[in-house]
């Protein structure tokens, strides 16, 4: 057996043998036959035009140039088709199951000899919320859904992840933030499902604690409605609409601002880590299956959540009927509180009746408004709405009217704007927040980290726009 001081000998006089190039004639033997391989592929690929037009959509989709522009303009179609899209459903859902249903079983109480206070609580409360949650969410949440998958089918989507990828991992977060965002447009405990495809736990839990800063559907009137009856109010008539559009949109951005900026604290803070790369791989665009789309939007998704919120809505029109009906002394216990929050709402630029408008719509976005007009009316005494505890809509005119009655301003509604943005999450999401974590510290962080940034973000804008004006 040869010793190893005789093998190395021979192995050294070998390589003094070998040429002397013999590493860059490898390299350039393995270089030219890759060159030779892409070769053959792109000539195939000429003669291809589908994919030779996939090749061109990518060049669109993925340019820094041109990606931007376009996510926007498709987002800003789906919002706007969205939006307008559901008013007319939402409209036939609320003559059928607000006017005309309400109308109609409350005839059946009277007919039946029911107690007053069963009417109320049962009719007044809590089927009255239930209608107003189904007739809002409902429309909405069936366009935007597919939408939304239409587009992941598509193609489009992973191209979305791709182009703010670089923008989230700056924030300590991970690209795959952008599409549970997306999601949260339509509703944040959907976008808090969608947090399934980040597989980093500790990145999953950053993009559940940041959904709530993408305005879900529920908040979309609250926001459209200050913007026009207030902030469009300001503009010369032919710009009203305009002006009231851009504001809302400024909203939206902002939401996307505290998201990535609530990222980048908690990624420096009690989510300390290092933001985890992932390869992304392009999927080819294809035609999404309709059916199977428009199933999974429908059944998996609209549905679920729809059946949630309800759920929560119940039990929140009992509490709604309840405040304005139960009389401690001479007042309510919605008039008790109004006149204890109002030194905390004023230094939010808020008034008593919003905060207790959104304490009793925990469960639902949706009853926002009509809680706030219920109210307005309950503790100003104007005339308007069908009696105590019963939730309405009322046209613009006529809601401006009632609000300035109410000491609203334009402050109020802008602040009003800003903690549309910035607080809790409705029920629905804080339930699904636990299913999907298991833990109810990050149920409990989600609750109050944007509810703090909303007091103080509005106490600071309240500040200042009293200082200026």
């Amino acid at each position: 057996m040869k010793s190893a001081e005789t093998i190395l000998k021979q192995a050294s006089e070998l390589r003094w043998q070998l040429p002397q190039n013999l590493h860059d004639r490898i390299a350039e033997s393995i270089h030219g036959e890759a060159a030779r391989i892409a070769a053959r592929s792109l000539t195939r690929s000429a003669g291809n035009r589908r994919l030779a037009w996939q090749q061109k959509l990518d060049r669109l989709l993925t340019s820094p140039w041109t990606a931007f522009p376009i996510m926007v303009a498709v987002l800003g179609a789906i919002l706007w088709l969205t939006i307008a899209g559901a008013n007319v459903p939402s409209g036939m859902l609320n003559t059928l199951l607000v006017e005309k249903g309400h109308a109609m079983i409350s005839q059946w109480f009277v007919a039946a000899g029911a107690p007053a206070w069963l009417k109320g609580l049962l009719v007044d409360g809590m089927y009255l919320a239930t209608a107003w949650v189904i007739a809002v969410m409902l429309p909405p949440m069936a366009i935007f859904f597919p939408c939304f998958t239409l587009l992941e089918d598509f193609g489009f989507l992973p191209r979305v992840a791709f182009n703010l990828d670089r923008i989230f991992q700056k924030a300590g977060a991970h690209g795959k933030q952008a599409l549970t965002m997306a999601m949260g447009l339509g509703c944040n405990a959907a976008g808090v499902v969608a947090t399934r495809i980040i597989d980093s736990p500790r990145e999953r839990i950053i993009a559940i604690l940041t959904n709530n800063f993408s305005l879900c559907n529920g908040r979309w009137p609250t926001q459209i409605l200050m913007a026009t009856i207030f902030i469009g109010a300001l503009a010369p008539e032919g710009w009203a609409g305009s002006i009231a559009a851009l504001s809302v949109l400024v909203v939206a951005l902002l939401g996307f601002g505290f998201a990535m900026l609530t990222s980048w604290l908690l990624a420096r803070t009690v989510l300390r880590g290092e933001a985890t790369s992932f390869s992304l791989e392009l999927p080819p665009y294809r035609p999404p299956n309709f059916w199977k789309t428009l199933y999974t939007s429908l059944i998996d998704r609209t549905l679920i959540v729809l059946w949630r919120a309800v759920v929560f809505a119940l039990p929140a029109g009992a509490v709604i009927w309840l405040v304005a009906n139960v009389f401690i002394g001479d007042l309510t216990m919605a008039e008790w509180f109004v006149r204890a929050a109002e030194p905390l709402a004023w230094t939010m630029g808020l008034t008593g009746v919003i905060l207790l408008a959104y304490v009793v719509a925990i469960p639902a976005n949706e009853i926002v408004i009509p809680a706030i007009l219920m109210l307005t009316v309950l503790v100003t005494g104007s005339a308007g709405g069908a009696g105590a505890g019963v939730m309405f809509e009322a046209d613009e005119a006529t809601v401006h009217a009632m609000l300035t009655a109410g000491g609203w301003t334009t402050l109020t509604a802008v602040c009003l704007m800003l903690f549309s943005l910035c607080h809790n999450p409705c029920s629905t999401t804080l339930y699904t927040i636990y299913r999907e974590t298991r833990s109810w510290k990050w149920t409990a962080v989600s609750a109050l980290l944007p509810l703090v940034m909303g007091f103080a973000l509005c106490a600071l804008v309240a500040a200042v726009w009293r200082a200026l004006v």
